[in-house]
């Protein structure tokens, strides 16, 4: 424990959610949900005006909808999220040298290993110009805890959310963690809340009063003894600058189960090459291919496949994908697939005899047959999600407010721009294109005259309002 408060954790308000309500101006001030948007759908963020409803994330959508029906329900968009992570991280690294990124949004800082003076005044200050920092260069806001230890710091960025700050002054930090629920120490889960809840034990203060000696008892050596350190205020735990990745995987939920064995093989197919990508992406190679198949009973079963060495390349992963999916049966339906690889390495060193197998087997074609041309690729259908960035080459920018039987309805407005106006468009038309979002904060070249998006001004150049007060 530290004698000033000069660790830092930020955590950004519904980050998920206030992103796209800073994306929409139509959406600002109103319930917005982001997260899986079909009946099987996980709700990943609410906003603060869902949340009055009950709205939390980890919960089902189906339910989010009985309790908000008039939210609005957003597919998100994890490229727009990872932007407005990379602005953040590069302010928190400005800091200090020692930044833990625990997700997107979150992240301990060690203000000392920056230079920063150990005293709460100095600590109180650097958290305030941070916030004010990210408000302006992302729209968004963030609350910040600051204390002597990680526990404190995070316990102090929850107590100030909405868009606040709060210090744990030494000395306090008994005094502040005493009435806490117990599941507010690191590491304590339904399972051991449920074990110390049997003993009796429902606070911090209890837990410490119970002592090692009996944590010990109900919980075994290792996790009682870390447990009793916390609940007595100590936590001497370093914020570690990387954290290094165990491996990388992909999955998704599927609206309908799939009961065809060649449409299963397809999606463990796609989701191959969608993990190779996060992999490449990463720099990184893997040796062990895995594959998680939820059945329709939500059995889950996994299976591995470990390599002759590390790979990143597709078509290895995808063919140990598909030979793990041989010994699974699926004839009764699957509401989930995923694919990860593990055993992460920073060289690649390809399973040359599979890569070698396979194209021979490409290039050479059956006795008798003439090779066949390639066949063109088939394009997909265009799937138009609510919340997904498009344009028209009439209105210009836009997002998707809702799509079906054969109708797509787009609302045009931009980050900076009021309120925008509806239009409905047929799910073909050619003039409706996919689009990458735009920015939350307005690029300072850009010069177009305040008027209704998506409308002509008076030279011609589609027009946006002015920027709208945060």
């Amino acid at each position: 424990m530290r004698g000033a408060p000069t660790i830092l954790h930020l955590d950004m308000d519904a980050f998920y959610a206030s992103a796209e309500q800073a994306a929409k101006p139509s959406l600002r001030g109103k319930p917005v949900v982001v997260g899986g948007i079909g009946p099987r759908g996980v709700v990943a963020t609410a906003s603060y005006e869902a949340r009055v409803f009950g709205v939390h994330s980890a919960m089902a959508t189906a339910q989010a909808r009985r309790l908000c029906p008039n939210a609005a329900y957003l597919t998100p968009r994890f490229s727009l999220y990872q932007q407005i992570s990379a602005t953040v991280m590069e302010l928190l690294g400005a800091l200090s040298p020692l930044v833990e990124p625990l997700s997107l949004d979150e992240a301990f800082v060690d203000l000392e290993a920056g230079g920063i003076e150990p005293s709460s005044a100095a600590a109180r200050a650097v958290g305030e110009r941070l916030r004010r920092d990210i408000r302006a260069a992302t729209g968004l806001s963030g609350s910040v805890g600051l204390a002597g230890a990680k526990m404190f710091a995070k316990i102090a960025s929850e107590q100030a959310k909405p868009d606040g700050l709060v210090v744990v002054e030494p000395g306090t930090e008994l005094e502040l963690l005493g009435p806490m629920p117990v599941r507010t120490i690191p590491g304590v889960g339904p399972a051991t809340a449920e074990v110390l809840r049997k003993a009796g034990i429902h606070t911090v203060g209890e837990t410490a009063e119970a002592g090692e000696a009996e944590l010990v008892r109900l919980l075994g050596k290792a996790h009682g003894a870390g447990l009793y350190a916390l609940a007595t205020g100590h936590d001497d735990r370093p914020v570690v600058a990387e954290r290094d990745a165990k491996s990388v995987s992909v999955e998704d939920t599927f609206e309908e189960d799939l009961t065809d064995r060649t449409r299963v093989q397809l999606e463990l197919a796609r989701l191959a090459d969608r993990c190779v990508r996060r992999l490449r992406a990463a720099g990184r190679s893997g040796r062990t291919v895995v594959i998680k198949v939820r059945r329709y009973d939500f059995s889950t079963l996994t299976r591995s496949e470990t390599l002759r060495g590390p790979t990143d390349d597709p078509a290895v992963v995808r063919e140990a994908a598909i030979r793990l999916l041989e010994a699974v049966d699926t004839t009764a339906g699957v509401r989930l697939l995923g694919v990860g690889v593990s055993g992460l390495a920073d060289y690649t060193q390809e399973d040359l005899f599979a890569q070698a197998a396979h194209e021979a087997e490409a290039a050479i074609p059956e006795a008798g047959e003439a090779p066949e041309a390639e066949p063109a690729a088939v394009p997909r259908s265009r799937r138009w999600l609510p919340g997904l960035d498009v344009r028209h080459q009439v209105y210009g920018a836009g997002w998707v407010q809702g799509s079906g039987v054969g109708r797509v309805t787009v609302r045009f407005e931009e980050p900076w721009s009021a309120p925008g106006r509806v239009r409905t468009f047929p799910v073909d038309d050619p003039a409706l294109e996919p689009a990458d979002p735009l920015p939350l904060i307005r690029p300072a070249d850009d010069d177009q005259p305040a008027g209704e998006p998506g409308k002509p001004s008076p030279d011609g150049r589609e027009a946006s309002a002015g920027r709208p007060s945060r």
